[in-house]
Formats: structure tokens, sequence, C-alpha cells
């Protein structure tokens, strides 16, 4: 079957790889339908991988999917052929220490499709079909959007952040950057009941699709970052920050504006960084990293099914596997592409 699989950097290839395996107990068989194209998956396109992470082997991309069930396994009860289901690329132990603690995300032996953590590497979903655990894919209403489901893991991410700052009924909160995260953890937000929501970022076009998706505010920081000025008054005038960009000037402005005791949680991943901790400190902030997702995937898959959310605003195009090599040039350009898409077959 035909699989998306990155060789080295700039090496992107569409392969033939054997079919997916037959399904044992409790297992089922999924025919992709979407794939979306996440900022890991550019930087093993771009770079090989990120950080001390390498490819060693070459590797099926892909871990933001949908597909519809073409075979049970035995055992297998909550779910039927043809059901439409977002798939979980997520796969813990459930026996580690972490798992047995209900921390399910900080796995010790924690499987993430598309990774080059481990070696070998755990092949990715960018595939015509994959076999997983009944438990790891979430069955959809017969009227899915399976282009709105395949955005089920990055909006679990942001859910999983807002959860960390507790309730935002009534607040105000800042988004700091807004890529894909940054735009679905302001989507979160307001989910959740902020009642005013800044988004900042670099590029006007982010910009738009924040406010389309919730931002009451936005602010170009290119052109108009004394906008925030009036956000730093009297220590700091934000309940909430939620840091998307991993950049450091971001995480000295998120120290800088949020209120004394207020909550700032750390969502963007890139190089270590300073922490301002003179105004940690004396303004008593209360910092929370968050990584990943658990229970929250089944519960983003639920608010994108019934239409409780709305992620289509961050849905740039859907192109066909086979011109992946173009979706990932498309993808790279943050100034035209929020969420490029590979279609695998249609609904």
């Amino acid at each position: 079957m035909k699989a998306v699989v990155i060789h080295a950097a700039h090496d992107l290839r569409i392969d033939d790889i054997p079919e997916a395996a037959q399904p044992g107990r409790g297992d089922v068989r999924v025919a992709i339908s979407h794939g979306g194209i996440c900022g890991s998956d550019l930087h093993y396109f771009h770079h090989g991988g990120f950080g001390a992470v390498r490819l060693r082997e070459p590797m099926t991309l892909g871990h933001e999917v949908s597909g519809i069930v073409a075979e049970l396994g035995e055992g297998v009860t909550g779910l039927s052929v043809g059901d439409k289901v977002a798939v979980n690329p997520s796969r813990p132990c459930g026996e580690c220490e972490y798992c047995r603690r209900d921390m399910r995300n900080q796995c010790l032996d924690m499987r993430f499709a598309g990774s080059a953590m481990r070696f070998p590497h755990v092949q990715g979903l960018f595939r015509a079909e994959v076999t997983v655990p009944e438990t790891q894919a979430v069955r959809l209403s017969p009227g899915a959007d399976l282009a709105m489901a395949a955005m089920s893991e990055p909006l679990a991410v942001c859910l999983n952040a807002v959860g960390k700052a507790g309730s935002l009924i009534g607040k105000r909160v800042l988004v700091l950057g807004c890529g894909p995260i940054g735009c679905l953890t302001v989507l979160s937000a307001a989910h959740a009941g902020a009642s005013e929501i800044i988004a900042t970022d670099i590029s006007e076009k982010p910009l738009r699709i924040a406010h389309a998706v919730g931002a009451t505010e936005t602010i170009d920081l290119s052109a108009e970052a004394g906008k925030l000025d009036r956000y730093r008054a009297g220590k700091g005038r934000i309940d909430v920050v939620f840091e998307c960009s991993g950049a450091a000037p971001a995480l000295q402005a998120a120290c800088e504006l949020v209120r004394p005791r207020g909550q700032l949680v750390t969502v963007g991943l890139g190089a270590d960084i300073p922490l301002p901790l003179s105004l940690v400190v004396t303004k008593e902030i209360r910092v929370t990293g968050t990584f990943r997702f658990d229970r929250e995937f089944a519960i983003a898959a639920d608010l994108i099914d019934r239409g409780l959310v709305d992620v289509s605003p961050l849905l740039t195009g859907v192109v066909p596997v086979e011109d992946a090599r173009a979706a990932f040039d498309t993808a790279s350009d943050k100034g035209r592409a929020m969420k490029v898409q590979l279609l695998f077959r249609q609904a």
C-alpha cells in the first residue's frame, strides 16, 4: 500500500509498504481518509528531526488522521465496519508508574505514531490503511466531516493546555503565537468561557484565523507591538497567558503582561530559553507546562463531530496524497498555509 515516507531531510517519497496487519483480538483496520501535516512532520521534512531526535531509518510520517473502519478483529464490540473514526496516535503502555498514576501522556514507554524518539521508530499514519487497537479509534457520527475530524489531535493538545489553567469563565486571556496550536488554543479558550481573548503574531493571516475562531482582539507584533503596553500597567492585566511560540521574547512578554498570581501556560516547544525568574518570583506567577493529551482526544473528536467547535477556518486545503511533496511545500509557507491535509481516499 502507499505511504508517505521520510528518508532524510528533503527526501520525501511515496513508497509501497506492506499492507496493514490483519486485526488481532481487540484491533480494527482503518482505511485512512485525511491526514493533517503537523509542525513535527515539517521538522522531519526540512531537518531530518528536531533537537536530539533524528531519523535513523525511513519513517512513515503523520499522526493527525481520520478514516473509515474496514475490518474488525475478534472481540471488538464498540465499532462496526463502515464507521467513521478519528485515530488517536498516542499509545501509552498502561503499565508504567505514570500510567498507573493517571498521567498517561507522561508514559515511560509511549508509542506515538510518526515519532523518531525511539528506535526502531514508531511508524506514522500517512498510509492507506492502519491497524490499531479499538481504543485508539474514536467513533464518529455517520455524517461526520473527516477533514475536520483529522484535527482532533491538535485540538486535544489545546484542550489539555486550556485545562491546565483552571476555569477561564470571565477571564482575560492572552495567546502568544497563532500557528495551528495557537489558533486552536484561542478556540479552546473561547469554548471554555473566556470573556476576552487577545491573540498576537508577527503575521496578519494567522491573526485573521485567530479572530475567526474566537479572538476578541488581534495584535500584529511586527507593526503594532505598542498595543500590548496597556496590559503591562499595574504589574500586568492578563489573567492567563498561553505561550504558543516557544520563543524567548514571547516568554519575556508573557511574564511582563500576566497579572500578579496570574497563570502562564507554556505550550510552544522550541530551544531551551531563559525564564524571567525575577518576574516569576516577585509577581508570584504560576507557571505550568503542558504536553500532548490523554482523554482530551476523544473529547476533541466529539466536540468537532457535534459542531460544538468550528475548526474549519484552519483548513488551508486538501491535497491528493500523490502530491505530498507539493503539500509539504505549501504547509512550509506560513504566510499562506495554516493546516494542509493529505487526501488518501474519498469518504
